[in-house]
């Protein structure tokens, strides 16, 4: 491994003729830089930019075998990395912090590997560091490249313990394969049944990090930057019996809703104004459902945020095993703390419901509020609508389709980039610009029902999906992030009404959404092949889905489900610790059979050397307790004479399979040989037993 500093040479060695520390060492800076890269993402720029250069630079001292820099020049730079960790996070503490400054700590390490004791140092900085990228994410594609780095660390790791001399890499990362299989069983067996108390991976994100798709207020514009963002946002599967999705305009799935409007931005209610009724066990009592259930699951993706995204209407709260689920007045589903993990839980929803008040109530007032001074041109709109002699005497359900019906014959379009809207949003999109994204057209369109005294408010979720044909699981996508509306109307209660559905049905009828413009590749990919990229996204999101199943969310719950299967009736984490402990006696015991066999079966030379001397002590030869063979063939002729010759002959035979320069005994290398001589030892001719 890598030693001191070497002699300075006027240029570069070629490759193959590097000294071992050299080559070792530049074996190991690779493998650290692509233990540190998935980091990228994860860390100040100026760290990844001081470990470029210090693995650089330590790489261009071991090509060049140039002395490494001063510990005064190490302990500066050391310095520097605490200040801009400190100066990046406030702390040097916490999980950003930490990972932060344990990489930065690993790239200076390399400058200082003198001694072997160094280079230690390097190899457990690099497991550790391997493992921080699952404190950010746990997807499979990091798992794949966290796997190649540790079989890259455990290469250089065995190379560092082989004897002196030149050994191939290959030879070490051959070991270190076979050592990753070995353990496999064992890590397999410890996943399975570990008894779990917290998740595989990961600690809470951090508020201001986490990833999150919908908000808890909606700006106009908003939900159009999430239609760029093809992530995923959840996976859902339905349990009926044929595994078939409800019709496609059913499929709205519920999050935020907002009744608060301040001319710019829509909120929730607060919670005062819902009289101390914020959360219950169950949706409120008003909810009428009627049509077959839908029981379904559900994955989420990490939103850090407290709301459960449930295909509307879902009358009972979801399964989350021992973490409880509440409702809110609106239908929403939530949590009593953010979501940070990947979570999963199962639901029934009915598609055909209603709910809400089904007469007047004062609450309702509320929901036709809007701001003094917005919006005018939307006001007088809604004036002239009420004077109209043609809707003279209609009720609510009439001027709400009216108003569908302006949007479908009116000209408005809907469009990815509809520009940016001033502060009269609803003005802007009924009379000047007449395009929009989903949450231009909700919000205008509750602003008008409101204007006609018809209580409305603005509902955010998700809606449609993709159906991937090789694992059954329909995709939302934050692209498939929605707004709609609910209206009030007397004698049915609150009715969902999609006036996007109005300006463009494929939306919600055929599922045909707005593509934000591809890259080079992605575009050169769909104009080769249309279905090719398709297909390969499919491919990989149902492998990752797995991933996200079977080793992300297996919890505890799976965990004594198995149990069950396996027999026991009444499964509980002391028969995981029982079964755990039972596994590894039963391969502790086979592996000590193992080693006892392999003892038995020692080095078959070694064998068969220490029976002819065995033999020979017998017949009265002395021998030292460890011979080489032509010792004892020394020792046969001075004892014996010329009766000894066989003897020495054999035992030189011997010498010749285990010593003799490569290419000179090849056609005694093989196990055919060794048996050969065994047969030999058999039948030699020995001289008469000492009496």
């Amino acid at each position: 491994m890598p030693g001191g500093p070497g002699p300075v040479l006027n240029r570069p060695l070629p490759t193959s003729q590097l000294p071992r520390d050299s080559r070792d060492t530049l074996f190991l800076l690779a493998v650290v830089a692509w233990v540190v890269l998935p980091h990228a993402a994860n860390l100040p720029a100026w760290t990844l930019l001081m470990a470029c250069l210090a693995l650089g630079w330590r790489g261009w001292l071991a090509w060049h075998a140039r002395p490494l820099p001063a510990r005064w020049c190490l302990m500066g730079l050391l310095l520097l990395a605490m200040a801009g960790t400190f100066w990046s996070h406030k702390t040097l503490l916490g999980r950003d912090a930490g990972v932060t400054l344990v990489v930065a700590l690993l790239a200076l390490k390399t400058l200082e590997m003198r001694a072997r004791r160094d280079a230690f140092v390097v190899f457990f900085l690099g497991f550790f560091t391997m493992l921080t990228h699952f404190f950010f994410s746990q997807s499979l594609l990091v798992a794949l490249a966290m796997l190649l780095g540790l079989l890259g660390l455990l290469t250089a790791l065995i190379n560092a313990n082989l004897p002196a001399g030149r050994p191939p890499l290959a030879t070490s990362a051959g070991l270190a394969l076979r050592m990753t299989a070995w353990g496999a069983p064992v890590m397999v067996a410890l996943f399975v049944l570990f008894p779990r108390v917290a998740p595989l991976w990961g600690l809470p994100a951090d508020a201001q990090g986490a990833r999150s798709g919908l908000s808890s207020r909606m700006s106009v514009g908003d939900v159009t930057e999430l239609a760029l963002d093809d992530a995923i946002a959840f996976r859902v599967r339905f349990l009926n019996t044929n595994g078939a999705a409800p019709e496609q305009r059913q499929l709205y799935f519920r999050g935020p809703v907002f009744s608060s409007f301040d001319g710019r931005e829509w909120k929730p209610r607060q919670p005062e104004e819902l009289m101390n009724q914020v959360l219950y066990r169950r949706p409120p009592a008003s909810l009428k459902t009627q049509g077959t259930p839908v029981p379904y699951e559900m994955t989420l993706e990490p939103n850090n945020r407290p709301w459960l995204l449930t295909l509307d209407a879902t009358v009972e709260a979801p399964r989350l095993g021992p973490q409880i689920a509440y409702a809110t007045p609106e239908l929403q589903w939530v949590m009593a703390r953010p979501i940070t993990e990947l979570l999963r839980y199962q639901a029934v929803a009915y598609p055909d419901f209603s709910y809400g008040p089904t007469g007047s109530d004062p609450l309702l007032r509320q929901e036709t509020e809007l701001p003094a001074g917005y919006n005018p041109r939307t006001l007088q709109l809604a004036s002239e609508m009420r004077r109209d002699p043609k809707l003279a005497g209609a009720d609510d359900a009439a001027l709400v389709q009216q108003v569908l019906n302006r949007l479908a014959t009116g000209g408005y379009s809907y469009t990815l980039e509809p520009g940016l809207y001033g502060r009269d949003t609803a003005d802007e999109f009924w009379f000047d610009r007449k395009a929009g994204f989903c949450e231009h057209v909700a919000s205008s369109f509750v602003v008008l029902m409101r204007a006609l005294d018809i209580p409305a408010r603005v509902v955010t979720g998700y809606q449609g999906g993709e159906r991937n044909p090789l694992d059954g699981y329909w995709t939302l996508r934050q692209s498939d992030a929605h707004a709609w509306a609910e209206v009030w109307l007397n004698g049915r209660g609150w009715v969902r009404i999609d006036p996007t559905a109005a300006i463009a049905p494929g939306r919600v009828g055929s599922m045909q959404r707005l593509v934000a413009p591809r890259g080079l590749v992605a575009s050169a990919l769909v104009t080769m092949s249309p279905g090719l990229m398709q297909s390969l996204r499919g491919i990989w999101e149902a492998t990752n889905n797995r991933w996200n199943q079977w080793v992300l969310n297996y919890t505890q719950g799976r965990q004594l489900d198995l149990l069950r299967k396996l027999g026991f009736e009444a499964p509980s984490w002391e028969d995981l610790v029982l079964l755990l402990g039972g596994l590894l006696a039963a391969s502790a015991l086979g592996a000590g059979a193992w080693q006892l066999w392999d003892r038995r079966q020692h080095d078959p030379w070694l064998r068969l050397l220490n029976q002819a001397q065995t033999l020979a002590r017998a017949r009265g030869l002395e021998t030292p307790g460890v011979a080489t063979p032509r010792t004892l063939g020394r020792l046969a002729l001075e004892r014996w004479g010329p009766a000894g010759q066989p003897l020495h002959d054999w035992l030189l035979q011997l010498e010749r399979l285990r010593y003799a320069p490569p290419g000179q005994n090849d056609p005694l290398n093989t196990s055919g040989a060794l048996k050969n001589l065994a047969r030999q030892l058999r039948t030699l001719r020995w001289p008469p037993l000492a009496r």
